[in-house]
């Protein structure tokens, strides 16, 4: 069972570097069919090859599993798991072109240089050898005994087809990555050769504080032409966001003070006013009745505790009380009902769950055969213990059945089921027994027990300070005034009354349609206020009002931008390149001046542009002037003649002007092989990223996404 272990606590990523979320279109196609031209099963194409649905939830499944495994969200995924789809169709069809073919016999060979097996020792034995066939009867006893487990087993086996064909392709390809003897001559002479250089710098922004320059629409737009490669754009959307949270006033938060001070030292209504927190006799059923979160059974360390009482609990008698104190959102009353040490236990476990049990996915077995089978494993365990290895592989917890049932050192605090950790505490070193929890029965036996540290026992009494119906009320209200206020106005006026009204404002300016969150805001309305902005129906100045559920707040959106497929929309990209194409036209002014003034001398430049003359030693391997990679200065200064005045330079950090001094060469240590075999390896490590890109930038991708979503919706409507 080590396998599927492997596949529940294991990331896979062909490349290592995407990850999955489910669409939220996948409907039942069988309703639709009829009514759509394109197949709502196919969510794409890659030069021709379909990307269907089936595959993209099967990828998701496993995905899925390592972000809640890494705490990670599982939503806001959708454009990582199309990537991955792309960049594995891609290295498919490449694999094949290059006339490979992946059979049994190819994949059972070339397994044990997969990621997920090269590094873990278990799967192979002393002398290093590859325990195939122990695998291959782990996944046949899968496919016997575990329906589920056997079909994450085939979704994972997917992934490792396609890091398999990607291994070979690269491997095949990167064997052309090499380099020339005119080539690695010229790079080594380029290393060794050195130019003194005078210069005058006229910096861009320091051009830039005394000459005002705007940068237009126009100017973008004329730059991203220049560039398209570079531009390509997605379908997305520029939106404006107001936000309204619905937050506690002073009064909520007074309300909610007054009412657990009541609860701590006054009385409860259900008691008349004679039961309150210091005097209950039963502290649980008190907490659970009275408080805003639940009683915790456990012994705990006093770094679990609230913050506000973890330095005066270790001296505390039990029965003693601490607050009312604020601790984050919540008034809290705390009192201490018990302090043990804490033992820990290592323990292992056989789990035998049941049809219909949290663990019982692909079971069949009544949750009567599961008793009679655990309990008779129970017995022959409990009489010899050594025979436990003999049953783990009948265990329904794969991820402990991995490592031979080993659940590790636990304690009173491990965020076990009651009845487990119950059954720990109370039995000794030695100990077997049969368990009953939701998740199925469990043979546990208790290998070794250590003393621990001390725990101890609160029980928390807490109020939310969450707004009052009020308190929604009025920000509804002020949402609702908000949006009249901006309907039919254009987005400046959007954004100048929301700054005016102190209003959380943001402006997510390529929004993606399947981005699932939206950059500012991060709530449950995201994906539906995506929806709503990529409708066939919406125009630019639309607005609408969205409630964030649970929470009550507000947001008012404005659509202030359509980003069709193609070259990106010169705004929406106005944050990355407004200062590439300022320091550029700084730089036509630059030039045009010199070029006016006549200037014959660099101290006529300098004198021009209030500057000065500097020196400097470049090379065109590591093209660094004053500490700014310039590699057109360099160029320059191997170009022009000995003494001779440059052209203007438009240099990446300002304008250039430069001459020559001498040349002079630096003769490094390394032969002209050495040299070479540096420069293949280099090229061979870049190569690998460059290749997949111009794959992905040439490939015929069709994505029906967006039109398949919006003939889903209308028809849900």
């Amino acid at each position: 069972m080590a396998i599927l272990g492997q596949i529940r606590n294991r990331p896979w990523l062909l490349m290592g570097v995407i990850a999955l979320a489910l669409l939220a279109f996948l409907v039942n196609p069988d309703s639709i069919d009829k009514v759509f031209g394109k197949n709502p099963d196919v969510l794409g194409k890659v030069n021709g090859e379909k990307i269907t649905r089936e595959e993209y939830n099967d990828q998701l499944f496993i995905l899925q599993q390592q972000a809640e495994q890494q705490g990670q969200p599982k939503n806001g995924l959708e454009e990582q798991a199309w990537q991955l789809l792309v960049q594995s169709k891609l290295i498919k069809q490449q694999f094949e072109k290059l006339g490979f073919e992946l059979t049994e016999d190819y994949f059972w060979s070339q397994i044990q240089y997969d990621q997920m097996f090269a590094q873990n020792k278990q799967f192979f034995d002393e002398k290093g050898n590859f325990k195939t066939q122990d695998l291959k009867k782990e996944i046949e006893n899968l496919k016997n005994t575990n329906a589920d487990g056997y079909n994450q087993w085939l979704k994972t086996r997917k992934t490792i087809e396609y890091r398999l064909m990607a291994r070979q392709v690269f491997s095949n390809i990167s064997i052309g990555v090499t380099t020339g003897k005119k080539e690695a001559e010229e790079l080594m002479k380029q290393r060794d050769q050195l130019a003194d250089i005078d210069y005058v710098k006229i910096d861009y922004a320091a051009y830039l504080q005394k000459t005002k320059i705007n940068v237009s629409t126009d100017d973008l737009a004329n730059y991203i032409k220049q560039h398209p490669v570079m531009f390509k754009a997605e379908a997305s959307r520029n939106i404006g966001i107001a936000y309204f949270p619905s937050q506690a006033s002073a009064a909520d938060d007074a309300a909610a003070q007054k009412e657990i001070t009541k609860l701590y030292s006054g009385g409860t209504d259900a008691s008349g006013g004679t039961e309150n927190f210091q005097n209950t006799k039963n502290d649980s059923m008190f907490v659970t009745a009275n408080s805003d979160t639940p009683f915790n059974n456990q012994y705990v360390k006093p770094t679990q505790l609230p913050q506000a009482i973890q330095a005066q609990i270790p001296a505390a008698a039990v029965g003693q009380t601490f607050g009312p104190y604020k601790e984050q959102n919540y008034y809290v009353v705390s009192k201490l009902v018990g302090k043990k040490t804490s033992d820990s236990t290592l323990s292992r476990h056989i789990l035998i769950a049941f049809k219909g049990s949290p663990a019982g996915q692909g079971v069949t077995r009544s949750k009567e055969e599961a008793k009679k089978l655990a309990d008779s494993i129970g017995a022959i365990v409990k009489a010899n213990p050594a025979k436990f290895t003999d049953y783990i592989k009948l265990s329904n917890d794969p991820s402990s059945a991995a490592q031979g049932g080993s659940l590790g050192w636990t304690t009173p605090e491990t965020p076990f089921v009651p009845e487990f950790l119950t059954y720990l505490a109370n039995n000794p070193k030695g100990a077997t027994g049969v368990v009953e929890t939701q998740f199925g029965y469990h043979i546990i036996n208790i290998e070794d027990k250590k003393a621990g540290s001390m725990g101890y026992k609160v029980a928390n009494l807490t109020k939310a300070i969450k707004p009052s119906d009020a308190t929604e009320a009025e920000t509804d209200k002020k949402a609702r005034r908000f949006i009249q206020q901006v309907q039919g106005k254009s987005f400046n006026d959007f954004v100048n009354i929301a700054k005016k009204g102190n209003y959380q404002f943001s402006n997510p300016k390529s929004a993606k349609r399947f981005d699932g969150q939206l950059q500012g805001l991060g709530t449950d309305k995201d994906s539906e206020i995506l929806a709503w902005a990529f409708d066939k129906k919406r125009s630019k100045g639309d607005t609408e009002f969205f409630t964030v559920e649970g929470t009550g707040d507000k947001i008012v959106v404005y659509l202030n931008g359509k980003q069709e497929k193609g070259l990106a929309d010169p705004e929406s990209v106005r944050d990355q390149i407004e200062v590439i194409v300022k320091n550029k036209l700084a730089a036509k002014q630059i030039s045009d001046k010199i070029t006016a003034a006549k200037a014959s001398s660099l101290d006529q430049i300098a004198k021009l542009f209030a500057s000065s003359k500097q020196t400097a030693q470049v090379n065109l391997l590591n093209p660094s002037v004053a500490g700014a990679m310039e590699p057109k200065v360099a160029g320059a200064a191997f170009g022009v003649a000995k003494g001779k005045l440059s052209n203007p330079v438009e240099g990446g950090t300002g304008v250039y002007v430069l001459i020559k001094k001498n040349e002079t060469t630096n003769k490094q240590p390394g032969d002209l092989k050495q040299f070479t075999e540096s420069i293949t390896q280099r090229n061979a490590g870049m190569f690998g990223q460059a290749w997949m890109k111009s794959l992905q930038d040439n490939a015929a991708i069709d994505d029906y996404r967006i039109e398949i979503w919006n003939k889903v919706g209308n028809q849900q409507h």
